[in-house]
């Protein structure tokens, strides 16, 4: 009997009839012989509202309550569907992230899992039960606060107790029929990839394409964990994410894996830093102590009349104001000349492992940028991912050109999006 870890979106339990649709699958691969361990994020836009009415209360609501009140989210959907099941006669229990051995770090709304001790989840399927877990939520180690883990981490929830389980599979169901070329939403003749290596799903994850999260995949990766993304309103085989492709199927690396964008991101220019060893350190070490994460780093070279540089970066909208106030406060240590904020940006990106042993794969998603009209601010390239920085305007128009430049463009039906609003 082998053991299956599910993962459902928001979208796929959106309202009662998602929830009993959800049920009926879930219930299905029990009947098929399977020991099923399921995770659920809330429903629909719930955490996006509760995030609405937490700013209506309070502008900077603390850590702890505001970790609190987002994992009401998952509480409601995992109950409702453990009922939901219970209703077609298979026995199901739920269990919030703290119940089911999920232990975190003491970071509120971005926690980072430390360890899963399922013994709960692993007494309940042996007992013959469904086992539905609340996604995006833990308990810290050293306080037993509850935590979250951030934006989409129900998807590292399900990798991470399919890894403490050691699950066969993890599946991650969501409103598309796998993994694209790139956004359905935005590129209607996206093709969908049958398998796709852990390692281009990193590259696509990290630039923008939101089906998988990053840590997500990387924690899979680590435990290799194969996931199989597919949609819950179809019976449709999904995309597998693996080492190697599974079975006696033989699928050939593509050369371009697919094009990915984020539009999440900001832009800071440090204007007239003194170019001498040391400055650029103090720059990034106020960012690294603010807690801020950044992407792309861009240094112009030195004016020869002055001695000054530019140095440009990437990080998420979200801690912008942060790093802003961060570098205003060494601005008397490093001597630049000025700050510039910009968060009308885009990250466009081409990933693919074939791409280094493929001459002109740069010459052509250049000239497909440039052909369409579109102005590139900074350059970022990898060994599999060439990223590049435009007006946020222009993100739609780039995507599709580079698209159908690499040959992409699927020549059947145009993708499905079943569900979500992508909000």
């Amino acid at each position: 009997m082998s053991l299956v870890v599910q993962k459902y979106g928001g979208s796929s339990v959106a309202d009662a009839e998602g929830i009993k649709r959800v049920a009926k699958r879930i219930v299905e691969a029990k009947q098929n012989g399977h020991q099923v361990v399921v995770v659920v994020s809330a429903m629909g836009d719930t955490t996006d509202e509760l995030i609405d009415l937490a700013g209506q209360v309070s502008p900077m609501p603390s850590g702890r309550e505001f970790d609190m009140l987002l994992t009401a989210g998952e509480r409601i959907s995992m109950a409702l569907l453990a009922m939901a099941i219970k209703n077609l006669g298979h026995e199901a229990q739920s269990f919030t992230g703290s119940q089911a051995g999920v232990i975190t770090d003491s970071v509120h709304n971005k926690a980072r899992i430390i360890d899963v001790t399922p013994g709960r989840i692993k007494t309940s399927v042996d007992e013959g039960n469904i086992a539905i877990v609340a996604g995006f939520q833990g308990v810290s180690q050293d306080k037993k606060d509850i935590t979250t883990l951030g934006r989409g981490g129900s998807d590292t929830t399900a990798v991470a107790l399919a890894a403490a389980l050691d699950a066969d599979v993890c599946e991650i169901y969501t409103d598309v029929d796998g993994v694209f070329t790139a956004d359905p939403r935005v590129v209607k003749k996206a093709r969908k990839i049958d398998w796709i290596s852990f390692e281009d799903m990193l590259e696509l994850a990290s630039s923008g394409s939101k089906v998988l999260l990053h840590r997500c995949v990387e924690y899979a990766r680590r435990y290799n964990i194969p996931i199989h993304v597919r949609s819950s309103f179809s019976g449709l085989q999904g995309t597998w994410v693996s080492n190697e492709p599974r079975g006696d199927r033989k699928v050939e690396q593509a050369i371009i894996s697919g094009v990915a964008h984020d539009t999440s991101e900001a832009k800071i220019t440090v204007v007239g830093v003194p170019d001498k060893p040391g400055e650029a350190a103090a720059i990034f070490r106020a960012i690294a102590d603010a807690q801020v994460n950044i992407d792309m780093v861009v240094q112009n070279v030195s004016a020869a009349t002055t001695g000054l540089t530019d140095i440009s970066f990437t990080l998420p909208k979200t801690e912008g104001r942060k790093a802003v106030d961060a570098l205003e406060k060494t601005r008397a240590q490093v001597g630049y000349e000025s700050l510039r904020y910009d968060d009308q940006i885009a990250k466009i990106s081409l990933v693919g492992a074939g791409m280094k042993t493929n001459p002109g794969v740069t010459a052509t998603f250049f000239e497909a940028l440039s052909d369409a009209g579109v102005n590139i601010e900074l350059i970022s390239t990898s060994e599999i991912r060439i990223s590049v920085v435009t007006r946020a305007e222009d993100v739609n128009e780039s995507v599709r050109a580079v698209h159908t430049a690499f040959g992409l463009d699927s020549d059947s039906d145009e993708a499905v999006v079943y569900g979500g609003t992508g909000r």
